[in-house]
């Protein structure tokens, strides 16, 4: 595929353009999504927005806030009381996965709904990266300026401010610099891999999408199985066995950092997003798919260390993602559809990149003082407001400006006369 070629191009054969005619005009009555037709045949949501999936970012931003906020460890560890540390631990301790989880899924899911049928590849990429980097470059400047420059190599400085340090497997390179911009590593791979991705899985015939999604769950809920199985247990990754945690590094980066193995999560999001816009997703709503999920994560804990991170959630994500959108098209309430929720989604990138400088630095600048619990309660809500507000003056002042102005070329060529 070249730079030049549309991200949907490939038309159909005639007769394939009638059978996905049909499968759309099915849409309608299965679903009763408000869709309207395009040149190929897909039936695309009347509306591509979805106000309710952009909702639920926060939620899972904030899970990630408060599986830091629950690390035991001296550079983020504010309560004195051991048994409170741990017990606030042990609540939170599969947060961060399950927040990250469901952002790498929701991803796929939303770039497949609200392709551009025109769109070129530079033009896509242009507007991913105008999106998550100028955030990604400030937040790296802060946490350097802040703490990590005083034991981050320069080489490994590099790496995280180029995206690639996730591509490392030492946990004191995939792990540097501002902790959650491993993920942006891995979206990165996803936003180049999308083109061809969306190429490939526009031709599956829409009743053959269950065997590819149910394909894609099973190796991602059977990822830790052979990473026990192929890759050496020892030694421990770095503050493991305090928290109980049995994985060696090597086995952890692959099972949860390395980026082509998270990219079945961004490929499971793309494949239900197209099995809901052909009428080809069970939804079982908004509720069911939350308790299923609040079920999965309390399960979670209970089941080894790498089975914890994602195999236990990932079916309830893909049920909650599809029920969000399904709702959303159908213009049903949610309770993540509000003014207030939207605005939260819309702050939750800054707030995932910038939270950990925040947790970082307050701890730094407390000292070594530890704290009651009530007091412990106090500081890391005087934080969360302080990560929000910055959030707020990241996306007002750089992500939506930038966005807004450098989407699109400035001097775009003139139309051939």
């Amino acid at each position: 595929m070249t730079q030049g070629d549309t991200i949907g191009a490939g038309p159909p054969t005639a007769a394939a353009d009638s059978s996905r005619r049909a499968r759309s005009a099915r849409l309608g009555r299965t679903t009763g999504l408000r869709t309207v037709a395009t040149r190929d045949g897909w039936l695309r949501p009347e509306a591509t927005r979805l106000p309710s999936l952009t909702g639920l970012r926060f939620p899972a931003a904030l899970l990630v806030f408060l599986n830091h906020t629950g690390l035991p460890f001296p550079f983020l560890r504010l309560v004195k009381d051991d048994d409170a540390a741990m017990d606030w631990f042990d609540i939170t301790h599969n947060a961060g996965s399950l927040g990250v989880t469901f952002f790498f899924v929701l991803s796929g899911f939303v770039l497949t709904w609200a392709v551009r049928e025109t769109d070129t590849v530079r033009a896509f990429w242009r507007r991913r990266i105008v999106k998550i980097y100028p955030n990604y470059a400030i937040t790296w400047g802060l946490a350097m300026v802040a703490f990590a420059s005083a034991y981050t190599p320069t080489r490994t400085a590099i790496l995280n401010l180029l995206m690639v340090h996730v591509w490392v497997p030492k946990f004191d390179v995939f792990s540097s610099v501002n902790q959650p911009s491993w993920s942006l590593g891995c979206e990165l791979l996803f936003y180049l891999s999308f083109p061809l991705l969306h190429k490939v899985f526009r031709r599956i015939k829409a009743g053959h999408l269950k065997y590819w999604i149910s394909g894609v769950t099973a190796a991602i809920i059977a990822t830790p199985f052979f990473t026990y199985l192929l890759l050496p247990d020892d030694p421990n990754f770095p503050g493991g066995l305090a928290l109980g945690a049995r994985a060696s590094t090597n086995q952890y980066w692959f099972a949860y950092n390395f980026p082509p193995m998270r990219l079945l999560d961004f490929a499971l999001g793309m494949l239900v997003a197209q099995a809901v816009l052909n009428g080809r997703w069970w939804n079982i709503g908004m509720t069911w798919s939350g308790l299923m999920l609040a079920g999965s994560y309390v399960w979670a804990s209970h089941v080894p260390f790498l089975y914890s991170q994602r195999s236990m959630t990932i079916i309830p994500i893909i049920f909650l993602i599809a029920a969000a959108a399904t709702a959303d098209a159908r213009n049903q309430f949610t309770l993540f559809r509000n003014r207030a929720m939207i605005w939260l989604g819309e702050v939750s990138f800054a707030f995932y990149l910038v939270h950990f400088v925040v947790l970082a630095y307050v701890r730094k600048w407390l000292g070594h003082d530890m704290y009651s619990v009530p007091q412990t309660i106090g500081i890391v809500l005087v934080e969360f407001t302080i990560a929000l507000l910055a959030s707020w003056a990241l996306y007002a002042l750089i992500e939506r400006p930038i966005t807004r102005n450098w989407s699109k070329p400035r001097h775009p060529k003139a139309a051939a006369s």
